[in-house]
């Protein structure tokens, strides 16, 4: 891929934020000097005022704010929406509204918007190939400079017809005319963010548009509004609620965008040959969106080129493998191709340590369980088949916990009120059958999906450590919790080569450096 400029600020219109302050707060943040990464201007009633950068907070006044102040502000900005937001005219900050119970202003967040120019280079082909595209990502991430990106690559550079669906003005800016950053393309607004859906329907029908731009897909008529607009033929750009696939899976209302998720019961030959339970999740419909993009931070992407494929695999239990794509203090872009799976790869020393990790967590504690109204031979055989560090107990005294039916519960028999006057844990599942057992057993223990994640976890590290060695250069890995990081850092100790933490939570990763340990 070739290097993507560092991203600049064409404009970020920061006097005329400045401009609605009052003069003793406009000469604080002039006193700071540089204000280069400012994200807001805090203004809290009863509070002193701050001005957040990224990492930090500076307080602009010894004294805690007045409603003067406040009144003065609100005075000289754009009249607030139903959703409580503001803007200044043609400009893309915003000005969000706290108020109490009756209606009153209290707090002021005043969120410095800039239109930068480059964010989008880093994924542009994914963009411009015509696939709907899906970006997720946590608050701030910068999902909606991204956006606003797109809108005016595909509109000014591709010549594409792009209407942006723009509820909060966050996108195009406030007032009538949209803000240069979106380009040629045109910018429909929302009256309120409940019409948000209509809007999005009503692009598609008067304006004859070849992409629709939308932020913040949240509610199941959005959803379905996409659907629509994707099965015209119409290009999606938009950004959702979640930070990953896995928040999409789990939220039932938005899942759709991915293609939905419904339990389909195999017959007995079909689970046999899958090596599978009788009920498994399977993908409902063809995904809205064909392609999803992770914002892991301003210069890490997790690109899926396909959403039908990623999701069957993650139904299936198999470990998302994304392409993932660093954009470097120089500019250049650094791809990761997709890694295999950790069935064709996993090298014999990863496996060897993850099962001596597993089986030592077995042995030093193994869980006692309790059936009550369920079927002892069928809790003992699930247990059995899924290797599990637990075996199944006839009296409550011996018990760490109890499992029963839904019917049981609502009766509370004496053993189950003694469980609770114990403190033991109660596990009701909706029937006996072995379904619902593996089920339980395979949530109480993480089955499946923990296993693989750390097979996968380890096999990857014996990759980034030949290919580290074989380039001479750091191989960076995905990002895990602490506890596969720290095995994965012994990993490459027993190597004789060093690694490190980099990143904030959840998208700390692994470093792989090529040379080895060095001695003091």
């Amino acid at each position: 891929m070739p290097s993507s400029p560092r991203s600049s600020d064409p404009t970020d219109d920061l006097a005329q934020l400045l401009a609605v302050l009052p003069p003793e707060l406009r000469d604080a943040l002039a006193r700071l000097g540089t204000l280069e990464g400012l994200l807001e201007i805090v203004l809290d009633l009863g509070r002193r005022p701050e001005a957040r950068f990224a990492g930090r907070v500076v307080e602009l006044a010894a004294e805690p704010l007045g409603r003067d102040t406040l009144a003065h502000v609100i005075e000289r900005v754009g009249a607030f929406g139903g959703d409580n937001r503001a803007g200044l005219e043609r400009t893309l900050h915003r000005i969000s509204a706290l108020r109490n119970r009756r209606g009153d202003v209290v707090g002021l967040t005043c969120r410095v918007g800039r239109a930068v120019v480059g964010t989008v280079d880093v994924v542009r082909d994914v963009i411009e190939d015509g696939r709907s595209t899906l970006l997720l990502g946590r608050p701030g991430v910068g999902k909606t400079t991204l956006l606003r990106e797109a809108a005016r690559v595909l509109a000014d550079d591709l010549g594409k017809r792009v209407v942006v669906v723009d509820t909060s003005n966050e996108i195009g800016g406030d007032g009538d005319i949209p803000h240069p950053g979106i380009g040629r393309a045109r910018r429909l607004q929302v009256p309120s963010p409940d019409q948000q859906h209509a809007t999005m329907i009503e692009a598609v029908e008067n304006h004859m548009p070849e992409v629709v731009v939308i932020d913040e897909i949240g509610t199941q008529a959005e959803a379905l509004a996409a659907r629509t607009i994707a099965e015209r033929g119409v290009q999606l750009i938009a950004t959702a609620h979640g930070n990953t696939l896995d928040n999409l899976l789990s939220n039932p209302t938005l899942s759709d965008l991915v293609g939905g998720i419904q339990a389909v019961t195999l017959s007995d030959e079909e689970a046999r040959r899958r090596g599978t339970q009788k009920t498994v999740l399977e993908r409902k419909a063809p995904p809205t969106f064909d392609a999803l993009i992770e914002i892991q931070d301003k210069d890490r992407f997790a690109v899926h080129r396909d959403v039908a494929e990623v999701v069957d695999r993650a139904l299936r239990g198999l470990v998302p493998r994304p392409e993932i794509r660093v954009r470097g203090a120089d500019g250049q872009v650094a791809v990761e191709p997709p890694r295999e799976g950790p069935e064709e790869t996993a090298p014999r020393a990863a496996a060897s340590l993850f099962d001596d990790e597993r089986f030592a967590r077995r042995r030093k504690r193994m869980l006692r369980i309790l059936p009550y109204a369920v079927s002892s031979p069928r809790l003992e055989r699930t247990i059995r088949d899924l290797r599990l560090p637990a075996h199944v107990v006839d009296r409550l005294a011996d018990a760490d916990c109890v499992v029963t039916l839904k019917s049981q519960e609502k009766r509370l028999p004496k053993t189950l009120r003694a469980a609770e006057a114990d403190g033991k844990p109660i596990h009701v599942l909706r029937n006996g059958t072995t379904g619902q057992i593996e089920s339980f057993l395979r949530g109480l223990f993480d089955v499946g999906d923990v296993l693989d994640e750390q097979r996968s976890a380890l096999a990857e590290v014996e990759i980034a450590i030949a290919s580290a060695q074989d380039s001479g250069r750091p191989v960076e890995l995905a990002p895990q919790g602490s506890f596969v990081r720290r095995l994965q850092h012994q990993v490459v100790e027993t190597r004789g080569m060093t690694s490190t933490s980099r990143g904030d939570e959840p998208y700390r990763r692994v470093v792989v450096f090529p040379g080895p340990v060095v001695s003091a």
